[in-house]
């Protein structure tokens, strides 16, 4: 793939066109490293995800409101190791685009599309564990396996629209050299698109975890001194530590995730640094590399999914209609 010249010239992605990109030089063993590395990475994100997958799916005891949301972000994070990691490490390692103008919006939409979804699952999972912990006695009334499973398919629907209406709005603009894949936007978009895809639902996740914590915490005491004084626990009492317990994981999940997503928002308004530095690699790669933490956060807190994984790695019970 990568065009060879002296070493003491200078390497062009297209030599034949006056305006391609200059291609960074590397070693062989700098090459296979790289290679290996994020060929495993991806391999890596899309096996623990399909895994994740094939638990909800195949197992009906885990077809609850909680895991379709789960599910859908698991679908997200597995596209992601799937596609938009393998496109990308090439990328970084050639330091130039080969497959085309097409292709690059092609691939920006389907990244942006994923990013979005991803956070909107997470706002979903904020709403559904608010409800479960503060509202515990209109949960099942109010969240439904069906009505969940079709606020999933709007959600993906509107990142879908959104997507696609940023990729056109950015359609005309040039890139500054031939042989790159960006996205080139003016300020106030960068601005809004912040407000829309990360700062506006950051500020309901942050403020529905706060009071299921609170809640949590308050319903976690009262259990405990019922516990201390000898009592029984009633099966709601029960229950709600459960959700507890689940509210916690999934703001762990959360807390990963901004972890992951700030620094990225950050530098778009850093005019300084260029979105091609090793820096903004850096950055860019910490997104993705949560698609491959999120499974392995549910194996650390979830006993269900050890369990189903174990059925599914052995055979032992994955084919049996029970």
């Amino acid at each position: 793939m990568a065009y060879e010249t002296e070493d003491h010239e200078t390497q062009y992605c297209f030599p034949a066109i006056n305006s391609s990109c200059i291609k960074t030089k590397r070693s062989t063993h700098e090459y296979n490293i790289m290679y290996v590395f994020f060929s495993l990475l991806s391999v890596w994100t899309v096996f623990l995800n399909l895994l994740v997958i094939i638990s909800i799916c195949h197992f009906k005891k885990l077809h609850t409101p909680t895991n379709m949301l789960i599910l859908s972000l698991a679908v997200a994070d597995l596209l992601i190791g799937l596609i938009v990691m393998p496109f990308e490490a090439i990328k970084l390692i050639e330091t130039c685009w080969y497959f085309g103008n097409t292709i690059c919006k092609l691939l920006l939409l389907i990244l942006g599309l994923l990013l979005s979804t991803s956070l909107s699952n997470l706002v979903l999972i904020a709403v559904d564990r608010y409800v479960a912990v503060c509202h515990p006695l209109l949960y099942p009334q109010k969240i439904t396996t069906t009505r969940t499973i079709i606020i999933i398919c709007v959600s993906w629907f509107c990142s879908t629209v959104y997507n696609i209406s940023i990729v056109i709005t950015t359609s005309q603009k040039r890139y500054t050299c031939y042989g790159e894949c960006t996205i080139m936007t003016n300020f106030a978009l960068t601005i809004i698109d912040m407000f829309l895809s990360f700062l506006f639902p950051c500020t309901i996740i942050i403020t529905l975890y706060l009071r299921i914590f609170y809640v949590a915490h308050q319903q976690v005491k009262v259990i405990n001194s019922l516990m201390r004084s000898g009592k029984h626990l009633t099966e709601g009492s029960v229950r709600r530590k459960s959700e507890s317990k689940a509210a916690l994981t999934l703001g762990i999940i959360v807390t990963v995730y901004l972890f992951c997503w700030i620094p990225y928002y950050s530098l778009t308004l850093t005019p300084n640094i260029s979105m091609t530095s090793i820096i903004a690699y850096f950055i860019l790669w910490m997104m993705y590399i949560n698609s491959g933490l999120n499974p392995l956060i549910y194996a650390i807190f979830y006993p269900w999914l050890r369990t189903s994984v174990k059925h599914i790695l052995n055979l032992s019970k994955i084919f049996k209609p029970a």
